[in-house]
Order: C-alpha cells, then structure tokens, then sequence
C-alpha cells in the first residue's frame, strides 16, 4: 500500500510516499519519493524533491499556498520511472496533526473529526491552523482517497493521573478539558518501537527516557512501551526551553509583565509561542547551529542560551529517572538530539551517579545516525536514534484504511 505522508507548516510543506505493511518499527517500509517546498506563500519558495534512486530536483518558484506546493510535488510522481512498480499510485494520505483532542488512536477524516481538531486550534496556534491546510489541500487534490490523521497527541493518553493533572481548582479539568496531553507522541514512540528491534526484543521489556530535541523539544519516560510522563503539557509551550518558547516558567511572573507591560493575553501568548526559547535568551536566533557557531566566537547570551537548554535535558533527566526508579537507556532525536555532541555533552555532563557517561569520541562521530554513545561499562546505555514519524504515520494509516475496509 502506497501512502503519502503529509507534514504542514506554517509556511512548509514536508511530504514522503511510503509503500508500507503493518509490522516493527523498522519493517518492509520503502520510500518512493520525498520532498518538501519551504517559504510557501513567497514569490522564491524552495522545492525539492527526489524520486527514490534519481537525482534530485531544486528549484525556486512562485509557490502561493499549501494547496500549490503539494499539487507541484506530487506532479513528479506523474510519468515518473518506476511509475509501472506503483510510483505514482498514492492508496492514502497520512497527515501528522499535533494536537489531537479526545482521541486516542489514529483515525480516518470525517467531518466530524475536523471538527474535534479544530477545537485544539488555539492550544496549538503554530501548528493545527497549517496541519489542516494540508488536509483540506489533499482532500482537494485527491477526491475520494482516504485520509488518515495521526495525532502527536495519542502516545499520552496513558498517562497517569499525577502526572496529567494540573493543582488547579478540580472543576476547570472538566469545564476546559485541562489536563496535561504532552506532544511529539510519534517520534517517542518510533524511538522506543526502534530501540527494540534493535536489541531484538519488546518495547515492553525495557524503561527507556526519549528525548526530542529540534525545534520544539519535549521528553518522554516510556515504561515498557506506554508513556508514563512526558515534559509537554497542556500546550507546546511547557517543559524544555525550545526555539522560540520558554518551556517551565513562573505563572505569575507572566501575570506580572502583563501588568507592568500592558500586554493582552494574545500578546503573550505571541511572546511565548514565537519570541520566547533559544530566541528570547540569545537575541539572536532560534537556531542551535548558529548558537554554537556563536558562542565559539565569545559571545556571551548565545552560551548562556545553550547553557540553559542543556541544563533543563539534565533536570528532566533526574526527574524521569526517579519517575521510572531507573532507566536502561537514554535516546537522543530530533534535528538537535541527532545532529549537536556538544548539546549531548553538556545536557549528560556529571550524571555519573545516574549510570550516564558518554564516550567522548562515539558522541563527536554520531551526526545523524543511529548509535551508542555511551562509555565502556557505563550501566544506563545513550544512543542516538534518528526519528523517522513518516513510518509510523505511514503505517497507522495504512491501519486506519485496512480497519475501515474489514
């Protein structure tokens, strides 16, 4: 089944065909195409695309909305060389969407299910707006293929009461749906699908402590496969410090600046959402790339930015250890997990007594690849482990689509 994997932001658009079966994390999966258009809505839109053993395409275009860039996209798929394997034949569309309400699983779109996530639009502003824009583009362009949502959402229904509830007045739980439903639910649970098929045996069979570190951060304590606790909360603004938001601050000296600044409560949250993070403290980028190359030149908010990211991995670190009472291994993911020793280094630096120490030379080596950086005969295992959500939101669809075919 050919499943074309769907990705939307604000201005992006991410997109991968994926011929898939259900199975483990890592199973027959193959990747026919990808690609991606960024800068939608600008007259110099980047897009690229690769059929799968063919050279690339980059071009800068005119690229006005979603609709466009995925229309662009696909079209390569049309004609294409191995369209007689079923290149170009696409069975379902799979979209990622962050905030999933009240459901649990994966789910096919009605009308009824639009209507259940655009009730989480304003608890993810950045995020739900520009997920259905790719929707309501696919549903456009591909008339009576199914559409599958996979919610980031879902993988933290399982958390427990104390951790999912707030100490705010009982009552506002029911009245607000107000509870704790984390994110990046997909990318933990690949990570802990993957780690093991790696070691040959059952998510079920190890306590693991999953760390999403890109441009929104969270992490995950995964008891034996089910999340347990997770550092994003209501919204996508608790937690770790990220990009462009906070991550944990002081209630009440956000009621403060309020107050002294004048601010609205939609001006706050823009300053939470978008000028907050890595940004706010470095003044100078949301990019941990340039932070780094910052702070090699001496300059002084850039590393107290990275200081302060790192030193809130390492907090949570202790926190999910003793929610856990131990973990058998640490993965690290996402654009900064994956690609930063440095990040790694400084976010697992003095955590002997916790069982972590790195491998100085296996950490530097690990960019963008699956590895175990830990120490000789360090008891709590680090690895890096590149988050592939495509396949999960591959297979789930295909799952929705099989389900809703029996």
């Amino acid at each position: 089944m050919n499943i074309l994997v769907l990705n939307c932001g604000s201005s992006s658009v991410k997109l991968q065909l994926i011929e898939t079966k259900t199975g483990s994390a890592q199973g027959p999966e193959r990747v026919l195409a990808r690609g991606s258009v960024e800068r939608v809505g600008s007259a110099e839109a980047t897009l690229w695309f690769e059929l799968a053993g063919k050279p690339a395409h980059r071009s800068q275009q005119e690229i006005p909305d979603h609709k466009e860039a995925i229309s662009r996209l696909t079209s390569f798929l049309e004609g294409a060389p191995g369209e007689a394997d079923g290149t170009s034949r696409i069975d379902g569309v799979g979209h990622r969407m962050v905030h999933g309400g009240q459901f649990t699983h994966s789910v096919r779109i009605t009308d009824e299910v639009e209507r259940e996530i655009e009730k989480a639009r304003d608890l993810a502003p950045l995020h739900i707006p520009h997920n259905l824009k790719g929707y309501h583009a696919a549903r456009a362009l591909f008339p009576g293929i199914p559409q599958a949502a996979v919610f980031d959402t879902a993988f933290h229904h399982s958390l427990p009461r104390r951790a999912r509830f707030y100490a705010l007045p009982y009552e506002w739980h029911d009245r607000y749906q107000l509870r704790r439903v984390g994110y990046h639910g997909i990318s933990h649970r690949y990570l802990a699908l993957r780690y093991a098929e790696l070691h040959g045996a059952r998510p079920e069979d190890f306590k693991l402590i999953t760390v999403h570190l890109g441009s929104g951060c969270s992490m995950c304590a995964v008891n034996r496969g089910t999340s347990v606790d997770t550092s994003l909360g209501f919204s996508p603004v608790e937690g770790l410090v990220m990009g462009t938001r906070p991550g944990d601050v002081d209630t009440a000296a956000l009621l403060h600046i309020m107050q002294w600044e004048d601010m609205s409560a939609e001006q706050m949250l823009d300053t939470l959402h978008r000028r907050s993070g890595l940004l706010g403290l470095s003044g100078a980028s949301n990019d941990m790339r340039d932070l780094e190359e910052r702070m090699r030149r001496g300059d002084p908010r850039a590393q107290l930015a990275v200081e302060v990211f790192c030193y809130r991995v390492k907090k949570y670190l202790g926190a999910y250890f003793g929610v856990l009472n131990g973990a058998d291994a640490v993965i690290f993911s996402g654009g900064i997990g994956e690609n930063s020793p440095a990040v790694r280094a400084l976010a697992c630096e003095a955590l002997d007594s916790l069982g972590i120490r790195l491998d100085a030379e296996k950490n530097h080596a690990a960019v963008g690849a699956e590895a175990d950086i830990s120490a000789e005969g360090a008891s709590t295992r680090v690895w890096v482990i590149p988050t592939r959500e495509e396949l999960l939101i591959a297979r789930e669809t295909a799952e929705v689509i099989m389900g809703d075919a029996d």
